[in-house]
């Protein structure tokens, strides 16, 4: 049976986390470490300067759950490294809000899945458009079985899966460009409000489904596999065979 741990960044009272663990219940067993709050936007910071609360707490019935008063990333360190368990699997969302395009590296919950990665484990990311769990509800099973049936993880540690508001059609992709732009409102004295504000509009229909942006806002579930390797291979390749100068 699978260990499978199950986290986010929206917080220990998420609609999208009851999602997920329901649906992960069926397939092995779980363990639920969540943030206490949501960290929306707090990407792979850990914290190393101050102590914070794990508490054991009633969420899931019989189901082992931690609220935890720090990251997604914190999360999952807390659940291997500080509870010493081991998983097959570490799953992180569903998170209220696509994470798809540059907006993955701001992501708690990719980051989860990173972390995850550097300890050594598999995971996957669910996100879906805002307040659009009906579709993850109706599609878990079916992204499972299509990264199950093409052995996606023999050769990938991370895999980011978004769902659109509508459509069930499964495509897989890369990276492609940021889906928001930021903005501020300054306001008078020392104050400053940051903003996120949407490049594309979900009715426009894209070209290039390669990219998980264009084929999320154009109804399809995007199923994008991710490195934990931040190393430029080929720079590094061509580094490499040049001679260093006396």
């Amino acid at each position: 049976m699978r260990r499978i741990l199950v986290t986010n960044d929206d917080g220990i009272r998420a609609e999208g986390l009851d999602v997920l663990v329901k649906w992960a219940r069926d397939f092995g067993e779980v363990t639920v470490v969540a943030p206490k709050t949501e960290q929306s936007g707090k990407s792979h910071s850990i914290e190393i300067r101050k102590s914070y609360e794990v508490r054991r707490v009633l969420r899931f019935g019989q189901i082992e759950t931690y609220s935890v008063d720090s990251t997604p990333a914190d999360c999952v360190r807390i659940a291997i490294l500080g509870l010493k368990k081991k998983f097959d699997l570490v799953v992180a969302g569903v998170n209220n809000g696509p994470n798809v395009g540059g907006d993955i590296y701001y992501s708690g919950t990719v980051a989860a899945c990173h972390e995850a990665a550097l300890l050594g484990v598999r995971s996957i990311a669910f996100s879906t458009m805002f307040n659009a769990f009906d579709s993850a509800r109706r599609n878990l099973d079916n992204v499972f079985y299509e990264i199950n049936r093409r052995k996606l993880f023999d050769y990938a540690e991370i895999v980011n899966v978004n769902f659109p508001e509508q459509g069930d059609r499964i495509l897989f992709t890369r990276v492609g460009p940021a889906i928001y732009t930021d903005e501020f409102k300054f306001y008078p004295g020392d104050m400053v409000e940051p903003r996120l504000v949407c490049l594309f509009r979900p009715e426009v229909t894209l070209r290039n489904y390669e990219l998980d942006t264009e084929a999320l806002m154009s109804g399809f579930i995007t199923v994008t596999p991710l490195l934990s390797d931040m190393s430029d291979l080929d720079a590094w390749d061509r580094a490499k065979k040049m001679r260093f100068e006396d």
